[in-house]
């Protein structure tokens, strides 16, 4: 499986988490896990995959911290959950794994907010992305 493509099922792990009670959340993951058909989702890639689902899980509140600050003006709740989520894995990339340039992280956020987001939700992603990358190197 590519990077591209498990960075896309771990966004839709992470898409659901919103719409599931807390006490759930783990066992839906778990759910998504198993029905994931692609022919190269291998037991490795499926452990991977639910490894980040808990990183990004347990940084959340810190995640959510940067976006908050960075997205002036807009609550947590009022963001589109489809760029919400694109921007929680994207910021999880940028300040917790170092194996992703924060270049990287962005586009492929951008990317995800195209097939996923609103029209403009793209350059949502990108502006408030580019701002928590610039603030971490400063």
């Amino acid at each position: 499986m590519t990077r591209r493509r498990k960075r896309e099922n771990l966004y839709l792990m992470l898409f659901q988490m919103d719409f599931h009670a807390e006490a759930d959340i783990e066992e839906q993951a778990d759910i998504f896990l198993e029905e994931l058909e692609d022919d190269s989702a291998s037991q490795k890639v499926k452990k991977e995959l639910k490894e980040r689902f808990l990183q990004v899980r347990a940084h959340l509140g810190e995640i959510d911290g940067h976006i908050e600050k960075t997205a002036d003006g807009w609550e947590l709740s009022r963001l589109a959950k489809a760029d919400l989520t694109v921007l929680r894995l994207a910021v999880f990339e940028i300040l917790f794994d170092a194996d992703v340039p924060d270049g990287v992280a962005i586009s492929e956020a951008v990317e995800l907010a195209k097939r996923y987001g609103g029209d403009k939700s793209y350059r949502f992603v990108n502006g408030i992305l580019g701002t928590i990358a610039r603030q971490e190197k400063a």
